[in-house]
């Protein structure tokens, strides 16, 4: 199978477009009864307007049995050639870790997914010797008590003056990318550490999270966190698409509506950056 930034690129380029979609369902929010059905007719409205989809795997968990055989269902659904990416938001022992590779590799299939660092290099060991796929880790997050941790002032191992802990994170993910399929997770609820973290890591993917309900600013954190060709950003929208309608005839044009106005926006800031897909 091809390596997850292969495939990333592959389908940025295919639709011309940095916009991941994510697969969030909530049963109180959909305006049809059936996970599968819901997310079926998402995939179906925008698969031509994605780089990826970003199923977070809390919704499907929370419904138990039936919660499981709909993300069966969903990743059923998804063309091959768009890349998935698990919300998963794993690290632990190297043991127990061995055993996460396997369910989210082997038995689901993911291209990527989503891994804290607080463990260290160990707990993602299982992980980064997955070299076709990619190892997203979580550095900035866009939550809004992120601070309480990730600005704290820390002293690299190594010794030297004090920063910031994501940027720390950061730095320790270069060092862990040693099969070239270690990104990192920046919000856009913070463009001025995204700067930063793609000033640190110029080559990396990074996943960004919270341009929707989460308002974080879009067209900065498009600017500040593409790389130097303007590609290699996963700019991550769940609720702000996939609950744009609670029609049950027409939720999936909303979706499909607001997934290409998102596009778009994405597209005119490379374009402005001269970097559009024509660059």
């Amino acid at each position: 199978m091809p390596a997850f930034a292969d495939k990333l690129a592959a389908a940025a380029e295919r639709n011309r477009s940095l916009l991941c979609v994510g697969l969030d369902p909530d049963p109180a929010r959909m305006p049809v009864a059936g996970v599968a059905e819901f997310n079926r007719a998402i995939i179906d409205a925008t698969s031509d307007l994605v780089c990826a989809y970003k199923p977070n795997l809390a919704f499907y968990e929370a419904l138990g049995p039936a919660g499981l055989d709909a993300l069966r269902a969903t990743l059923d659904a998804i063309p091959d050639w768009v890349p998935v990416i698990a919300d998963a938001k794993r690290g632990d022992l190297d043991n127990s870790s061995a055993g996460y590779a396997r369910a989210l590799f082997d038995v689901w299939d993911f291209d990527a997914a989503t891994f804290h660092p607080y463990m260290g290099r160990d707990s993602l060991a299982p992980f980064l010797a997955r070299p076709e796929r990619g190892i997203l880790v979580l550095c900035r997050t866009s939550n809004p008590s992120a601070r309480e941790f990730q600005d704290l002032r820390v002293t690299p191992m190594a010794g030297g003056d004090t920063l910031p802990m994501y940027e720390y994170v950061a730095m320790t993910a270069v060092k862990w990318n040693d099969n070239g399929n270690v990104g990192l997770v920046v919000g856009a609820t913070y463009p001025d550490e995204l700067e930063r973290v793609r000033d640190l890591c110029p080559d990396m993917p990074i996943l960004i999270p919270g341009v929707g309900t989460q308002e974080g600013a879009l067209e900065r954190s498009v600017a500040v966190g593409v790389d130097e060709r303007g590609r290699n950003a996963i700019v991550n929208a769940s609720r702000g698409v996939i609950y744009a309608g609670d029609d049950p005839t027409t939720y999936p044009d909303a979706a499909r509506n607001a997934a290409q106005r998102l596009r778009d926006t994405i597209n005119r800031v490379l374009e402005d950056r001269g970097l559009g897909w024509n660059a």
